[in-house]
């Protein structure tokens, strides 16, 4: 997977600011877990709307015991060439902002397998999502492959976009609730989604 990221370095430990280069794609990121980061940013793409499609996933800490049932830890939005990695996990209050968005139905949030996701978000926080698609029947349809309707990111990506990526357990079943994520954890899943929601529009 062709990707390469500029790290801005900020000194505020409250968030940090990434251009990552996805393929021929410029993608301006905000990692954070302060409410106030999060409020701005919704606010800047509320402001200058650039679809109604919004890229949504999310990702916890994996579960190796049995009853054991860890929260989710990041909440991945991304619209336009904006996207926002909030570490909910670690969070200082959730903001009535995120939940104000997620909730619109002016907005259609997309992902592959996204309805467990948006049940999980439910349980673990009390927060829902209005109005959500999975692109898995929608690639389903438009490319007429009746099996892309159970396929994964991967097999979407090699057929969607033709491009090739790997997904590393290393990065997959990794420690999302540590308070520093790395890159390939940051960055992995929800820029590939946004690339066939751009495809898809």
């Amino acid at each position: 997977m062709t990707v390469t990221i500029f790290d801005h370095e900020l000194p505020d430990e409250t968030h940090n600011l990434y251009d990552i280069s996805f393929f021929s794609t410029s993608i301006h990121t905000l990692l954070t877990y302060h409410s106030s980061h999060v409020t701005s940013w919704l606010r800047d793409v509320t402001l200058s709307p650039t679809s109604n499609l919004i890229g949504f996933d999310v990702e916890w800490r994996p579960n190796f015991q049995r009853n054991q049932d860890n929260p989710i830890a990041t909440v991945q939005l991304c619209t336009g060439t904006k996207c926002l990695i909030y570490h909910i996990v670690h969070a200082d209050m959730i903001p009535q902002s995120i939940l104000n968005f997620l909730n619109n139905t002016s907005y259609t949030f997309v992902g592959v397998g996204i309805a467990a996701d948006v049940e999980k978000l439910l349980d673990d926080y009390g927060i829902t999502v209005g109005k959500y698609v999975d692109l898995r029947p929608v690639a389903a349809s438009v490319r007429g492959i009746r099996q892309l309707k159970n396929a994964g990111l991967k097999e979407l990506t090699r057929v969607v976009l033709e491009k090739e990526i790997s997904k590393p357990k290393s990065v997959t079943m990794s420690r999302w609730d540590n308070p520093w994520l790395t890159s390939s954890q940051g960055f992995r899943g929800f820029l590939v989604a946004f690339r066939i929601i751009r495809k898809a529009e």
